[in-house]
């Protein structure tokens, strides 16, 4: 899934194999898919094909891997989260073409040009990138590709939208800092240079009810767990802002879709 901000700088706390222990099943119920149009731009971009070998880095509880593995990918999950691979092995287990493995981005464990192309969904702003970058280049065959996507979330797509900002601004640990906002189009090119990139985005929506919302608030690594002074306060603002925006009962997350590919 290191901090964007520096490479390095305190690892345990920024370390992707404690920040998401006890959310993998929220993760997996609530978080958002991707839109088919990823899978589409894949194959006529980068060459997906049913055959091909895709190395999907910090694969979390496999919400990626499941579209590659549909249409007939053979797909490593990297994932070195317990809790988050163990939730990933159990939704993919009717997949013939689905390898977990644990590790990290830095060190897949997986052979030199073994893979056609390296996915990192969600997970990207976790990695110490000029480590990753190398082991990228090392497991990638010749001519392979490099996808980095993500869902952004509309801060200001609406009212709701911008309560639910400040409610994560006010209660959340540390959100500000590990936002994958923050990687920017100038933090992407220095990770491909000196080759290039480029950048496609599509619309993507989530709707939630409110437990379904609360799930996803939940699932997040910034977000206070049970016991913590926060947890309580912020559930009671969660509850107090979906009361005043839902409209039949649900509300709805916008998304940008932001997929960046090229070769390293």
């Amino acid at each position: 899934m290191d901090d964007h901000g520096g490479q390095g700088r305190d690892r345990g706390f920024f370390d992707p194999t404690r920040r998401f222990k006890g959310r993998a099943e929220l993760y997996a119920r609530h978080r958002p898919g991707y839109p088919g149009a990823v899978v589409t731009l894949l194959e006529g971009e980068c060459g997906l094909t049913p055959g091909s070998v895709v190395a999907d880095i910090g694969s979390g509880t496999g919400i990626l891997a499941e579209m590659l593995l549909a249409r007939g990918c053979r797909v490593f999950g990297v994932e070195p989260n317990a809790d988050m691979r163990a939730e990933g092995e159990r939704v993919l287990a009717s997949y013939p073409g689905f390898v977990s493995v644990d590790a990290r981005a830095e060190g897949t464990t997986l052979p030199v040009a073994s893979v056609d192309i390296v996915t990192a969904a969600q997970a990207f702003h976790w990695f110490d990138r000029p480590r990753a970058r190398a082991e990228f280049a090392h497991i990638l065959k010749p001519g392979g590709w490099v996808v980095l996507l993500w869902n952004l979330r509309r801060k200001d797509a609406d009212a709701f939208a911008v309560e639910y900002e400040r409610l994560l601004l006010e209660y959340a640990t540390d959100y500000e800092r590990v936002d994958h906002a923050n990687v920017t189009d100038a933090v992407i090119a220095k990770f491909f240079d000196p080759a290039s990139f480029r950048l496609r985005v599509f619309p993507n929506r989530q709707v939630f009810d409110y437990e379904a919302l609360e799930g996803r608030l939940l699932s997040s690594s910034y977000a206070p767990a049970a016991g913590h002074p926060n947890h309580a306060p912020m559930l009671a603002a969660l509850r107090a802002v979906f009361d005043r925006h839902n409209e039949g009962g649900t509300v709805a997350f916008a998304y940008d879709t932001q997929v960046y590919f090229g070769r390293l």
